[in-house]
């Protein structure tokens, strides 16, 4: 995955350079909630601004949702689920729903992504080559399952059932009306990622995408007008989690939430479920991952794959390698290549396609980051490059390394979500794998190695939903993705992901 980013940033920067001069000129997509497919204002006509993270200036006015407007999406998505059009619709026409809106998306890709850019921070370049390229292909890859669920013809033969006595068989069936929460990180991604598997189970859907970044989520609403979707199948409600997100987790008519986000977060939309009536609940959370490197990897390979698995979407990642262990014998030396990397990476205009690094998303982040940075050099952490502001506007951090971190350092301990690296050193695999595992969070890891047996090792020993083996953050729509521990609930993406949105029912016929 990261030869093939490097390879083609320098393939592309040439062609998009001119574009991305431009690509601050963004169209802005209806502000309003979607309900029902019309565009309204919110019930208390209350809006609020979205700030451009490179300048920290408002963007636009968006539509503040709140419990009233909740209800009336919960009402038209239980209305298109039982009795609209999108009821009757099959899983074959579903799955060219699915279809036409992943190619409306590649054909409004310039654009979504300078949304993505303008509202997140991130790099263009990321935001066109790696998220909506991974956009579109959740979106095909889910139009591809959508009439290809199933259930199973059983057998049923025991002392009561009888042998030849009974016809038994299993339907699959949507769960109903889901409530969507969606981060800030990867507003589109995470968008496909929930909407994908609900819509080709059949399912109807009250979004809320992250009161940070509401503007892509509002533009795929548009064309999923556009592309077919039927009134209530969609519905999308910009807001704040205190009052949308959380009139969302406690409504008695969602039979499902899946959320992404954090841990505590998390705990809040579990709680709600058992207090009201025990929808299901799927969690993709916060992560602390580990990312293991021993002396005889390919250590020009392993740094430079270490440093992106972190450095990423300037740290803003659930699974970042937040965790660099390092073998003692060669501890030292990565030190110093992770250094030398970490002060060559570009900051600046996320429009540049030279560009490598972004702002963080917010001001609140900005400030949780480097508080974060100040407790890793109080409690003792060598502070080896970084570790300020970038720059006099925007939210931007300089890419921040320490060493000499033990696992004790609150840097070791809470996942951070920034642009910073922690170098652990350890001694001897039994001991790495018990300190990667002394962690709540188990959604990823990384090993780097030319030994097979301790590649295994690790990834059958580490206590995570994801371990990647001389590599880091290769995503595809047909691989899960999800956490073990306090980092989650169930899995996103391939066909365990279908699981989440659908309900199995038996059905025993007398043949006699």
């Amino acid at each position: 995955f990261f030869s093939m980013f490097s390879s083609l940033r320098r393939v592309v920067c040439q062609s998009n350079r001119l574009f991305c001069t431009q690509a601050s000129k963004a169209r802005i997509p209806n502000t309003n909630l979607l309900i029902n497919n019309e565009w309204v204002p919110a019930a208390s006509g209350e809006t609020f601004a979205t700030l451009n993270p490179q300048t920290e200036e408002e963007i636009c006015k968006v539509a503040s949702a709140d419990k009233p407007d909740v209800d009336k999406a919960v009402t038209a998505a239980t209305e298109a689920f039982y009795n609209g059009e999108w009821s009757k619709l099959g899983g074959y026409e579903r799955g060219i729903l699915l279809n036409r809106l992943a190619n409306l998306i590649e054909e409004n890709r310039e654009e979504l992504a300078t949304l993505e850019v303008l509202d997140n921070g991130k790099s263009y370049f990321e935001a066109y080559h790696v998220d909506l390229a991974l956009v579109i292909q959740c979106y095909r890859y889910y139009a591809g399952w959508a009439d290809k669920l199933h259930g199973k013809v059983i057998p049923a033969e025991g002392p009561v059932a009888g042998k030849g006595r009974h016809f038994t068989y299993t339907q699959h069936e949507p769960v109903g009306v889901v409530g969507q929460i969606i981060p800030w990180n990867f507003p589109l991604l995470m968008q496909a990622w929930k909407l994908g598997p609900a819509f080709a189970t059949g399912c109807t859907v009250i979004m809320k995408p992250a009161e940070q970044t509401p503007l892509s989520a509002l533009r795929i609403g548009e064309l999923a007008i556009e592309a077919g979707f039927p009134p209530g199948a969609l519905n999308i409600l910009s807001g704040f989690g205190k009052t949308a997100g959380n009139a969302i987790a406690y409504h008695p008519k969602i039979d499902k939430v899946a959320f992404t986000g954090s841990t505590a977060v998390g705990h809040q939309i579990m709680e709600a479920s058992a207090k009201t009536n025990l929808k299901r609940v799927t969690l993709e959370l916060g992560g602390k991952s580990p990312a293991i490197v021993f002396a005889d990897a390919d250590m020009e390979k392993a740094v430079e794959t270490a440093h992106l698995g972190l450095f990423l979407n300037q740290g803003q990642c659930c699974c970042a390698g937040s965790r660099l262990f390092v073998e003692e014998s060669v501890y030292d030396k990565v030190v110093d290549m992770s250094v030398e990397i970490a002060k060559k990476r570009k900051l600046g205009d996320s429009f540049d396609p030279d560009t490598r690094q972004g702002p963080q998303v917010s001001q609140k982040q900005f400030d949780t980051v480097m508080n974060y940075i100040e407790r890793g050099k109080e409690q003792g952490a060598k502070l080896m490059t970084g570790g300020g502001r970038f720059g006099d506007r925007g939210y931007y951090i300089e890419p921040t390394v320490f060493s000499d971190v033990t696992d004790d350092m609150t840097i070791a301990k809470e996942e951070i979500f920034g642009p910073v690296m922690s170098i652990i050193k350890f001694k001897n695999i039994n001991e790495v794998v018990a300190r990667a595992n002394d962690t709540k969070y188990g959604l990823a890891a990384a090993v780097f190695t030319s030994d097979i047996s301790k590649a295994h090792r690790i990834a059958n020993s580490v206590r995570a939903g994801s371990v990647w083996v001389n590599c880091y953050d290769v995503f595809d729509a047909a691989t899960p993705f999800g956490g073990f521990k306090q980092s989650g609930i169930g899995r996103e993406l391939g066909e365990y992901g279908l699981n989440n949105y659908l309900e199995v029912k038996s059905v025993v016929i007398n043949i006699e």
